[in-house]
């Protein structure tokens, strides 16, 4: 059992049941359901700021429910210096570097996303959802 790190777009997908991929995402999640899920505080700003830009409340109460059941990790002065280092070898996004970093620095052992630039930087560790 270990931790998974969840980009983004997996947590929009399943809380907003988008069409295309939201039960695929569920359906992954169950079946890896013996390990631990987390995000990063950066995954908290991303998935909000749709909801409170609109200002529906009730969409950003729904993710704030789903975002609590999910383990959070810390995005430390160190992750932040790894996320610099990944931008500069790769030429990540400093989203994507950040969220890289965090599953590299609390030592994940996946990090999921739908993003194959991500993929295909994180040299395993980070995996297009839709190939698992």
């Amino acid at each position: 059992m270990g931790i998974i790190y969840l980009d983004s777009c997996l947590v929009i997908y399943a809380v907003e049941n988008d069409p295309l991929f939201g039960k695929p995402v569920r359906d992954l999640m169950m079946r890896f359901g013996q390990h631990q899920f987390a995000i990063s505080p950066l995954v908290k700003l991303e998935c909000l700021v749709k909801p409170m830009k609109s200002g529906d409340v009730v969409v950003q109460r729904y993710f704030e429910a789903a975002l609590a059941q999910l383990t959070l990790l810390e995005l430390s002065d160190s992750v932040f210096l790894l996320a610099a280092q990944l931008r500069a070898r790769f030429g990540l996004k400093t989203p994507d570097a950040l969220h890289l970093a965090c599953a590299q620095h609390h030592e994940c052992t996946a990090l999921w996303t739908n993003d194959e630039r991500l993929a295909q930087s994180g040299h395993g560790l980070a995996q297009n959802f839709r190939s698992i």
